[in-house]
């Protein structure tokens, strides 16, 4: 479903801010496949997350979507094929809409657009079931703001959103990060769910080790743009967080040190 292929990608190339962000780095997702992704600042979590969005062009490589290239497109015309969810809850979503209009916006991504009816009772029925599985009572305050949620509402709101039309890969873009524990376990809770039941292929960028390794079948630490560690199946599920340091400390030959990090 994903192919990264030798991707290069520096930043202020020739300066004395120049930065190897991703170094030849290479990565295949196969269909259904649900990807934690952890590292130290500066390790090319989000740099890989953007290359495959299309934020930017990489320098050198290929990016395949189901076998599609998508490299050489723009960040919009690539969109169709992704789901998206950031750190921030404020993005992703319309604030001065209410909740059932930005699920309208979301099921009509990419559709072409005509003057009528806002919202079918058909549409809202459809919505209302989506919102109960959040265990949260949005869907009897289908009117009410998006701007006026808590962050986790909101959150779990944008990733209805981004899941509504079963994108082709689901990027999570460290989605919990700036949520309560109690929430953050909410959204993640939710976000099994929701991959699981669709069968998303799905890439999780975490600071929390412990979610890196509960969530997800394959777990991969990235290090100064490169892969450092993959891990899957039966060596995942039998993984520790103590496990998880010493298998970095030996693929890298240093501690393990980030003050962004939660370890669990």
């Amino acid at each position: 479903m994903l192919e990264i292929r030798n991707v290069t990608k520096v930043f202020n190339p020739g300066t004395v801010n120049e930065k190897l962000a991703l170094d030849h780095f290479s990565l295949t997702l196969e269909d259904g496949d649900f990807v934690t992704v952890i590292g130290g600042n500066g390790a090319g979590k989000s740099t890989m997350m953007n290359a495959i969005a299309g934020v930017w062009p990489v320098d050198e490589g290929q990016i395949l979507i189901d076998q599609v290239d998508v490299t050489r497109l723009a960040e919009h015309r690539r969109a169709r094929f992704l789901g998206r969810v950031f750190q921030d809850p404020m993005t992703g979503t319309a604030g001065t809409m209410g909740i059932e209009e930005n699920l309208a916006l979301a099921k009509r991504r990419g559709a072409r657009r005509f003057l009528g009816a806002g919202i079918t009772r058909k549409e809202r029925e459809e919505y209302r079931e989506l919102l109960k599985i959040l265990d949260l009572g949005l869907e009897e305050r289908m009117t009410t703001k998006v701007e006026l949620l808590s962050g986790g509402q909101r959150q779990a709101v944008t990733l209805l959103m981004a899941t509504l039309q079963k994108p082709k890969l689901l990027l999570l873009d460290e989605h919990t990060a700036a949520l309560d524990p109690k929430t953050a376990a909410k959204v993640l809770e939710t976000t099994d769910y929701i991959v699981n039941k669709d069968k998303l292929t799905t890439l999780m960028i975490t600071h929390n080790m412990k979610d890196a390794i509960t969530h997800g079948n394959r777990l991969i630490m990235l290090m100064d743009g490169k892969i450092i560690l993959d891990i899957r199946g039966e060596e995942k599920k039998k993984l520790t967080v103590e496990d998880l340091l010493h298998k970095f400390e030996a693929a890298s030959g240093e501690e393990f040190a980030n003050d962004k990090a939660i370890l669990g």
